[in-house]
């Protein structure tokens, strides 16, 4: 019974860790922003760009609106794309920091850490000039030292509570369903205009499905903001 009880124990405090390192809501390794406090304010939050294939139609439907999305950019996707960086910053989008190269940080040590997040903030800073310190881990991926090192170099941790699976190849519709279903108010839904892995993935389906989650959204009388428009909401 004894041996019973301890590898349940063992299994349980394995599932907490997973739960704690990956789902997106979780504060179990320390605070991260997920959901704002107004229930009728929707944040699009858009992750691996810049994409010179998706980028710039995205930007002209979020234009089309008059909505203002937060991107959270790779660095070496910036230093190859400078000019469609410049772009997101110009239309008056918040910009974040998903790191230079994308690594999955559960597996990276603080020090490589502290190396991705300066030398994206570097690149950052060289291309558009100022921006918002937010960050959001690859793959939404953390552990209690990283959110830690994060908060020490004066970054807010961001994750997310609406996930669409427009990472891989699907459609508008499943993309825009899978929003539909976890939506409710207050949300930073998380959609992606690039890839990690190479530059000119196709997101045409994130870019239509995101046209249609305004127009939907939109007249049910919900207001699109960036996060650190959602954030100075919440604080209010």
């Amino acid at each position: 019974m004894l041996g019973w009880l301890t590898g349940a124990a063992v299994l349980g405090g394995a599932g907490a860790y997973s739960y704690g390192a990956m789902a997106p809501q979780s504060q179990l390794f320390g605070a991260s922003f997920a959901r704002g406090a107004d229930p009728q304010q929707l944040a699009l939050t858009y992750d691996d760009g810049p994409n010179d294939s998706s980028t710039l139609p995205l930007l002209e439907v979020l234009a089309k609106y008059g909505v203002k999305a937060t991107f959270f950019l790779i660095g070496r996707h910036v230093r190859s794309r400078p000019a469609i960086a410049r772009k997101i910053a110009e239309a008056g989008h918040a910009i974040g920091n998903h790191t230079y190269s994308h690594p999955n940080l559960i597996f990276a040590s603080l020090k490589k850490l502290r190396r991705e997040l300066e030398i994206c903030e570097r690149v950052l800073t060289e291309t558009i000039g100022e921006h918002a310190r937010l960050f959001r881990p690859p793959f939404g991926a953390k552990r209690p030292a990283i959110l830690r090192t994060v908060h020490s170099m004066g970054f807010k941790p961001i994750k997310w509570s609406v996930t669409c699976y427009d990472w891989k190849p699907t459609t508008a519709d499943r993309v825009e369903q899978h929003a539909v279903r976890q939506i409710r108010g207050g949300d930073l839904i998380l959609m992606h205009d690039g890839d990690h892995s190479q530059m000119g993935a196709d997101r045409s389906h994130t870019v239509e499905a995101t046209e249609r989650l305004i127009r939907r959204y939109h007249d049910q009388g919900y207001k699109f903001v960036t996060i650190p428009e959602m954030m100075q909401a919440s604080e209010a």
